[in-house]
């Protein structure tokens, strides 16, 4: 008799935890791999989503832009990853007078900067002192940044003004570099 109730008890105990570990990977399956997609698209296509993210009118959990990719992360286990174009470079500068923070990669969907909406001149020349813009007047979106798409391989001196005040960095947009500028602070 005593074996048949070890028998049954221990029975219970392994159903009891093959139902917690079914269980427990029915919501999140803890070894399944994110759903992730690469995608290519055309350049005006993906200029227009990427404003969209900046402009903040799409939302997903995370959009984050490199010198070649951007990764789209819609949920958990999604996410989709598109390559930039081959010729043109994506910076993201977010002027400021009291306040920024450290930055590297721009995401669209997590980085805010100081002065949203508000109106800049911008002048933007190569290394040989060509005019890529020329006092370009450009708003900031929602976000606080100036999206400006440049040509590949090459080193800018940018001037930013703003109410008199004004910012100059030096940016390049070979592979490695950063596509997110905090660093022009306006004096």
């Amino acid at each position: 008799m005593r074996n048949k109730v070890l028998v049954a008890a221990g029975l219970v105990v392994v159903i009891a935890i093959g139902t917690y570990m079914l269980a427990g990977t029915t919501d999140k399956n803890v070894n399944s791999k994110p759903d992730t997609a690469v995608v290519e698209m055309d350049t005006p296509s993906f200029k227009e989503m990427v404003q969209s993210y900046s402009m903040r009118t799409v939302q997903a959990e995370s959009a984050s832009i490199s010198s070649t990719q951007l990764i789209v992360k819609e949920s958990e286990t999604k996410s989709t990853t598109y390559r930039l174009p081959a010729d043109e470079f994506f910076v993201s500068i977010a002027p400021y007078v009291e306040k920024t923070h450290p930055c590297a990669t721009h995401n669209l969907t997590g980085c805010q900067g100081e002065m949203v909406e508000e109106e800049f001149n911008i002048s933007v020349k190569d290394a040989d002192g060509n005019k890529v813009m020329d006092n370009q007047t450009v708003k900031s979106q929602p976000n606080g940044f100036i999206d400006l798409w440049l040509p590949r391989d090459q080193t800018y001196q940018v001037t930013i003004e703003h109410d008199g005040k004004r910012a100059e960095s030096e940016i390049s947009t070979f592979e490695k570099d950063d596509t997110c500028v905090t660093t022009m602070q306006l004096g």
